[in-house]
């Protein structure tokens, strides 16, 4: 049984409050280890975690990041789409294209597709049209 975790389970594990949810997420997590099963994170529910870490935890940019970079360290927790892979590039607190605008990118390329925009900091990114 692998299983997709909802931005509410990978909060949890990330700020650890509440704290007896945060310690039922680690024991699932836990439960689908000894299994050998796995758990998965989609680029939508690393997205809205991101979010949510800076504007309702007072997180930084930087901070929420390296949270959701370690989620993926250990590989108890895999990312199904291109959030790993983005995660890993240097300087992604402060870069232009942001974080997400990185992650639509990524998602978009796999599937082969170009990517339009009216953000003009994207136009950096293979594939992209400013509108």
């Amino acid at each position: 049984m692998n299983t997709g975790l909802d931005t509410s389970v990978v909060l949890r594990l990330l700020v650890g409050q509440p704290s007896d949810q945060a310690a039922r997420a680690v024991a699932f997590l836990d439960e689908l280890s000894r299994g050998g099963h796995q758990a998965f994170v989609s680029d939508l529910v690393v997205s809205e975690a991101y979010f949510a870490l800076q504007h309702h935890y007072g997180v930084s940019k930087r901070d929420a990041l390296l949270g959701l970079r370690r989620l993926f360290a250990s590989g108890e927790i895999r990312a199904q789409g291109a959030a790993a892979e983005v995660l890993a590039a240097d300087g992604l607190a402060s870069a232009k294209p942001g974080f997400v605008d990185r992650l639509i990118h990524s998602s978009y390329a796999k599937s082969s597709a170009d990517m339009a925009t009216f953000e003009k900091a994207a136009g950096k990114l293979d594939g992209t049209r400013i509108l």
